[in-house]
């Protein structure tokens, strides 16, 4: 066989396996295969309520991307298991969260098709993703440049499933919480989460569109803002610009704000693009949104009425930074 046709076998396989990624954490794969060793398939599926005949091409399809290895019905950790763990969360954002996205591409393309809200994600399921890749680069990043500042009260735009907020609630005594999203698959997830953790007395969650705040009496007495990867929605640049005075102007009594994104990757050739970030990119193409650089965004601020106090590269996805901003009074 043709090297050229072996690469295509691969691309189309490895393709399915993205998708059984997605599906293994949500059955418990990851969980079963790093806490309880090497898994017999059979009684994994019984064990679970899952089809027996389908979870076996599920672990085919995972063992083909040399996640599990595969020998009679017993799963054990492949090659590049331990990658795949920490990374499910973004198979699970691009095939759960935008499966139907990438699915009607071919319509979504064309520009008569392209007006009004001429697409579909799994907001839930976003959330969910988001969590974890919170949880795994951000988190790091975001977590000794809190720890150092004077807050009692959060607001977190773009509060997804709404963990941040509970972390932060958690982390000091009497710190309340605002959870602002516009999606209601993320208000359901985040107030559900919110009420399991026990802190529906110390956070609310609402609905509102961050590019189109105006002044609520909840609002005031926000010291603190959070902003995770939804940065690039208050984009193009003029808009961007009256959003962020927008911000500031509601929020009366803040003194930091915590802007975290992705910004649009410059330093890739197309074979070598990292984990997460043509996805991201592609995905938000296809939605008409502008991903900005990072130089794009530096002069944002300033004109917008905001001190930049420090930048802190995330690794994932690429090129992706945590802007630590104050208000200029």
């Amino acid at each position: 066989m043709s090297k050229a046709s072996t690469t295509i076998n691969e691309v189309y396989n490895h393709a399915v396996a993205a998708s059984a990624i997605s599906a293994a954490w949500e059955v418990g794969v990851f969980d079963a295969l790093r806490t309880e060793g090497p898994l017999d398939a059979e009684a994994f599926a019984a064990e679970r309520g899952l089809d027996a005949r389908s979870m076996q091409e599920l672990f085919r399809a995972l063992a083909a991307a040399e996640v599990v290895e595969r020998e009679g019905s017993k799963v054990r950790p492949g090659s590049n298991f331990d990658e795949a763990d920490r990374a499910k969360s973004l198979f699970h954002w691009t095939t759960r969260g935008c499966g139907e996205l990438f699915a009607t591409l071919p319509d979504l393309i064309r520009v008569e098709n392209r007006e009004g809200s001429f697409y579909r994600r799994d907001a839930a399921a976003i959330s969910v993703a988001c969590r974890e890749i919170n949880a795994e680069w951000w988190d790091p990043v975001f977590w000794p440049v809190v720890s150092e500042l004077d807050f009692t009260h959060v607001a977190d735009l773009g509060c997804g499933s709404g963990e941040r907020l509970i972390k932060l609630a958690r982390s000091r005594e009497g710190v309340r919480g605002l959870g602002i999203d516009a999606a209601d698959g993320a208000i359901e997830v985040a107030t559900k989460s919110v009420a399991d953790a026990g802190l529906s007395d110390r956070i609310s969650i609402t609905q509102g569109d961050a590019t189109a705040l105006e002044p609520r009496p909840e609002y005031a007495g926000v010291d603190l803002l959070t902003s995770f990867m939804m940065g690039h929605d208050f984009w193009p640049r003029a808009e961007a610009v009256a959003s962020l005075r927008r911000i500031r102007e509601v929020f009366p009594d803040l003194k930091h704000f915590l802007l975290a994104d992705a910004t649009r990757t410059t330093a890739y050739a197309d074979t070598e693009m990292p984990v997460f970030s043509m996805a991201f990119e592609f995905a938000h193409a296809v939605m008409g949104d502008y991903l900005p650089t990072l130089e794009e965004w530096r002069p944002v601020f300033e004109e917008a009425g905001w001190r930049l106090v420090g930048e802190h590269p995330i690794s994932v996805p690429a090129e992706s930074v945590m802007f630590h901003l104050e208000p200029v009074r």
